[in-house]
């Protein structure tokens, strides 16, 4: 997993409430396992007109001239604004892949669903908690220059005028920093888990008979 201490990138206003895990990713496209391929169909319903399969592109698509994200003036950015609940209903992890592939390295929002919240540190995408007045002001700024400025090490977010502070679990904070997934940081550990196993195996040995 790709590390994150410091994002300097254009903001993208997603002025809406409520953004559920089957608008950012529709369940058609659910069917594969693999991180990858999923950015073209990020916020498919919005994002076209008409209906896609797996394997199309982009550019075999109708696209919604309208949508936000379709706007030539946010082609390029990084972070995304959201209103509250960001991530609510199904759990599929697919929605911050297709984020994260389709170029977001960060979402700000007043509130995330739980599970959509911890998938995006299992995947490199910092979710920042914001202040819904914080959150509706930066909207309005976000014109496609508008940037900001992200240091998770400090846990500030910075528009050149202002510094906003952000609270973050500690463990999270060094996952992100440290660019390490659930499996890394259980490895982590791989010394500790070795001391348990035979200590464990010592206490009980009837358990390891085969």
């Amino acid at each position: 997993m790709d590390s994150f201490t410091q994002l300097e990138g254009m903001t993208a206003p997603l002025d809406r409430a409520n953004v559920d895990t089957d608008q950012i990713i529709p369940k058609q496209y659910l069917k594969s396992i693999k991180r990858t391929g999923f950015g073209d169909y990020l916020f498919d319903a919005w994002r076209f007109l008409d209906q896609g399969t797996m394997g199309m592109t982009p550019n075999e698509r109708q696209i919604n001239r309208e949508f936000v994200l379709n706007l030539p003036q946010y082609q390029g950015a990084s972070i995304l604004l959201a209103r509250d609940n960001f991530g609510c209903g199904s759990s599929r992890e697919h929605a911050v892949w297709a984020l994260k592939e389709f170029g977001f390295r960060a979402v700000i929002a007043p509130s995330f669903a739980d599970i959509f919240f911890g998938n995006c540190f299992k995947n490199g995408v910092l979710p920042i908690v914001l202040d819904a007045k914080v959150v509706e002001g930066l909207i309005a700024k976000s014109d496609g220059k508008f940037t900001l400025h992200i240091d998770l090490k400090s846990q500030t977010v910075s528009d050149g005028e202002c510094v906003y502070d952000f609270t973050i679990a500690p463990a999270l904070k060094q996952k992100m920093l440290n660019g390490m997934d659930d499996i890394d940081m259980t490895l982590e550990e791989v010394d500790l888990i070795k001391i348990f196993e035979a200590k464990h195996k010592a206490s009980q040995p009837w358990l390891f008979r085969g």
